[in-house]
């Protein structure tokens, strides 16, 4: 049976990105990112609930997040979920599920505007939205 770990989230960064460096030097690059969910109350009122999620983001990717990006700032993740457990320095025993970033698409913009920017093109400056802003068709655009 085949198995799919796949995460898609767009939301608001909750901290500023924080970089690091692993002992034998890959960049690693963690953000906090909320994302609203919306749903109608038992009154018929709508209900924004915010749904926190730790995001890590790995090489020159996480670099152009940590140059680029700020708290506030909205972004695209495409990843996969990953589990990891340790024990913390009083013995006790921890785990946390986190989003590996494959992609980190930027959306709006930084201050004093811009496109929005692609964290994993080649530069970080090359703007990419193929899969974010796609022309809604219209009557006019259908051909029969």
């Amino acid at each position: 049976m085949a198995s799919i770990n796949r995460v898609v989230l767009v939301g608001n960064l909750t901290r500023d990105p924080e970089l690091r460096q692993t002992p034998n030097g890959k960049s690693v690059c963690t953000l906090g990112l909320a994302v609203n969910e919306r749903y109608k109350n038992e009154a018929g009122e709508w209900v924004e609930k915010p749904n926190y999620f730790d995001i890590v983001v790995w090489g020159a990717q996480g670099e152009n997040c940590e140059r680029y990006l700020n708290k506030g700032r909205q972004v695209a993740i495409d990843g996969r979920l990953s589990y990891r457990s340790w024990e913390a320095q009083d013995g006790s025993k921890r785990s946390k599920v986190e989003v590996v970033a494959n992609t980190v698409q930027f959306l709006g913009s930084r201050e004093g505007g811009g496109a929005p920017v692609a964290a994993g093109s080649a530069s970080g400056l090359t703007p990419d939205t193929s899969d974010f802003d796609q022309p809604s068709a219209s009557d006019d655009d259908i051909p029969f």
